[in-house]
């Protein structure tokens, strides 16, 4: 700071004055010689770096979210989405039903809530997008932000093709019947008979498959663009595109629909299915433990990561959404919240999908009985089976489950030998409910394939995807949002000009998505583009706040915030627990990518079968370039600042480097140093620099100031630009 400036010093009995120009402006308290001094920064742009929050009469407010409920709900409708109700079931049934949820759930307690609590409280602390806190926090891991972007950038491409296939199945779920209940037939000129790849398969799978998808046989075989496909990908965008343009202001409103009523579909399926016959078997199947299986690491693995990705940890959508919220929000009681809202709705949404599977393994354990009863039949009559075998007590105009599970006993024990020629099935629940299917596999062939049976299928279809829809862009605004505030923040461009040019640019490149390979081009994404990358993401995250900014700092700014300390069990689990749990799961996580090499499943339409294949060189590029590109920024920003080869005071990324002042004490005279600020008070008596209640708050006729504000300077007074020259760098 130049010599010769002057900072008046003041005693202030109320809440700090949020910045140096609401201070110059207050005309109910300062008096008319202060109205006239300036404060001027030495090599630091004028107007184009000046923050938009620092409550300037020229710049735009920050917004705000109308009400805690809006907030809730959207931090409910990011958290909560498709892996909710097609992947939380498939893992419960595979790693040991009920007894899965033991494992998740204390996962939930040791890495999600915690972390979850952490970025919620860093974003309402700083009221900034990804990139302008952590550039806050360390500007040496400035990079996390960006990275978070990429990674956001990438699951949008492919996940807002999921909604599109959604709405495709949406608009085509008005017919009665249902467009995949029946195998289509073929005419030619002498008869007419069933699509031999629907026979060999099942109606749904191959309306998935063939008339939805138009699916090649291999992610080389491009085979063009799938016209029906590109024109739901196209509405998909451009209804996020309409809920976004205006932020949190069109968005939040949205949240009130696309949050409840996929809640208000899950409970009505809930009560339909329970009506229905065999609906308990599968909730028996869930809910029956398997203790062995819960004790083996991969599944406390894949727990892990489930608890992950289903609180949107390291998107920055959780850091976006926080980060319009007043500075005495209660954001441990929204992390508690959010956390508990989602795993209860994968408990809700499990308990769905396994009722619906149970009446689903019950109708096609009915078709087993019936076929392999008429083989039976045939084997009595031509001598092969003897009568003597069969109970007379069975009528096999009826068999029922019981009876042919009796007749196959009893067969099976005395042709011992020859029962594997017989070609009969043992037509047993238990093995239909064990047939594991997740993500589409789950959604468009096994839940439409049980549709198909319930009465009234066409409303039931029509209720299902329209909640996959929901479901999908309440995650998609979390996600756009992790992309849009930051670089607003940033590079402070008009919000509406971005969002419509990100989501143009996401629906041209999305295009690959929407070939006749395409569906092998979301496989890949979603198995490389986001699960290292964001493994990453949070464990710099963590170590960023509880050792580089520090676990005890980050306590006080939170009892300053919140008005009381949070329990001591988030500081062990910020500061040990959840780094060395994040960097065990990372290594997990490489490890079996490195055991399993890039493979896809392919439908191969000559045998109506799916079948796993390698990627090609270029493939096998791709995927490592996904994980490349998305950590890329990380260490492209560290060494940019370590070397300084970024000029912070004169490029545009200056409006993001947030380096961190010391308080000035209050032993220091007037004479010694004219750039105390606040005088007459110890420094356990200086406000934290946090955002005041008076942040939006503008003063009408103030006067005009030759002033430069500094982009950190909305945190509070007693926080000063480390590029001054007086000022020396901070700890961090």
């Amino acid at each position: 700071m130049p010599k010769n400036s002057k900072v008046v010093k003041r005693e202030l009995d109320d809440d700090v004055t949020e910045s140096v120009k609401d201070l110059l402006s207050n005309e109910d308290s300062v008096d008319d010689s202060f109205k006239k001094s300036s404060l001027t920064v030495d090599d630091v742009q004028g107007d184009k770096d000046r923050d938009i929050e620092e409550g300037s009469d020229t710049e735009e407010e920050r917004p705000a979210w109308n009400s805690k409920l809006q907030y809730i709900l959207a931090q409910v409708g990011f958290s909560v989405g498709l892996g909710n109700v097609w992947r939380f079931p498939y893992l419960c049934q595979k790693n040991g039903g009920g007894a899965y949820l033991v494992p998740y759930f204390i996962l939930l307690v040791v890495i999600g809530i915690p972390l979850f609590f952490l970025e919620l409280a860093v974003g309402q602390r700083i009221r900034r997008g990804s990139i302008g806190v952590w550039n806050y926090i360390s500007p040496r891991l400035g990079g996390i932000g960006f990275a978070s972007c990429v990674v956001c950038f990438f699951v949008a491409l492919y996940y807002n093709v999921i909604i599109g296939w959604s709405l495709f199945y949406f608009s085509q779920s008005f017919q009665q019947p249902l467009p995949w209940d029946q195998c289509p037939l073929v005419k030619n000129k002498t008869s007419t008979f069933v699509e031999p790849e629907c026979e060999k398969s099942s109606a749904t799978t191959y309306y998935w498959y063939r008339v939805a998808l138009d699916i090649s046989s291999s992610i080389s075989e491009s085979g063009g663009l799938n016209w029906k496909m590109t024109v739901c990908l196209l509405s998909a965008w451009a209804m996020v595109c309409l809920a976004m343009i205006k932020g949190i202001q069109s968005s939040g409103k949205v949240m009130y629909f696309s949050s409840l009523f996929p809640y208000v579909v899950l409970l009505c399926f809930l009560v339909r299915a329970l009506l229905l016959r065999g609906s308990v078997d599968g909730i028996q199947h869930m809910f029956t433990p398997k203790i062995e299986i819960m004790l083996e690491p991969k599944v406390w693995r894949e727990a892990a990561t489930q608890v992950f990705f289903a609180l949107g940890l390291g998107f920055g959508g959780v850091i976006a959404f926080s980060s319009y919220n007043k500075r005495d929000n209660n954001c441990h009681f929204d992390a508690v919240l959010v956390s508990f809202i989602n795993f209860f709705t994968s408990v809700l949404a499990t308990l769905v999908v396994f009722a619906v599977l149970g009446f689903k393994a019950n109708i096609m354990n009915e078709k087993c009985v019936n076929l392999n009863s008429a083989k039976i039949v045939e084997f009595l009559n031509t001598g092969v089976i003897s009568h003597d075998l069969i109970p007379h007590h069975i009528n096999f105009s009826s068999v029922t489950a019981t009876d042919y599970q009796q007749m196959i006993d009893i067969i099976k024990g005395v042709k011992e030998t020859e029962f594997s020629s017989l070609g009969l099935d043992l037509c047993n629940i238990e093995d239909e409910l064990n047939k594991a299917v997740q993500g589409t596999g789950l959604a468009f062939i096994a839940f439409t394939e049980a549709m198909t049976h319930f009465p009234a299928s066409p409303f039931w279809s029509v209720m299902f995807f329209l909640m996959l829809v929901n479901l999908g862009l309440g995650s998609m605004f979390g996600t756009i949002e992790g992309i849009i505030t930051p670089i607003v923040d940033t590079f402070k461009v008009r919000k509406e000009f971005l969002t419509l040019g990100c989501c143009l640019l996401a629906f041209s490149l999305g295009l690959i998505f929407v070939q006749r390979s395409g569906n092998y081009f979301v496989a890949m994404f979603d198995d490389y583009s986001a699960t290292l990358p964001l493994l990453i993401v949070v464990i710099l995250e963590n170590i960023a706040v509880a050792w580089i900014y520090g676990t005890d700092k980050f306590f006080d700014d939170l009892k300053d915030m919140l008005g009381f300390s949070p329990f001591r069990y988030y500081y062990y689990m910020w500061k040990y627990i959840s780094p060395l749990v994040l960097l065990a799961l990372l290594v997990a996580s490489a490890i079996q990518m490195s055991l399993n090499p890039p493979s896809y499943s392919a439908w191969i339409g000559e045998l109506a079968t799916e079948k796993t294949l390698g990627y090609p060189v270029w493939g096998l590029v791709v995927c490592v370039s996904l994980v490349a590109v998305a950590i890329l920024p990380v260490p492209v920003v560290f060494i940019a600042r370590y070397f300084n080869l970024v000029d912070e005071s004169s490029s545009s990324l200056s409006a993001v480097t947030y380096k961190k002042g010391r308080i000035i004490k209050d032993n220091l005279s007037p004479e010694d140093d004219d750039t105390s600020l606040i005088h007459g008070k110890s420094p356990s008596e200086v406000p934290s620099p946090m955002p005041g209640k008076s942040i939006y708050r503008k003063h009408s006729g103030s006067p005009t100031m030759d002033m430069v504000t500094a982009p950190n300077g909305r945190y509070g007074i007693g926080y000063l630009m480390a590029d001054m020259p007086d000022m020396p760098e901070s700890d961090l």
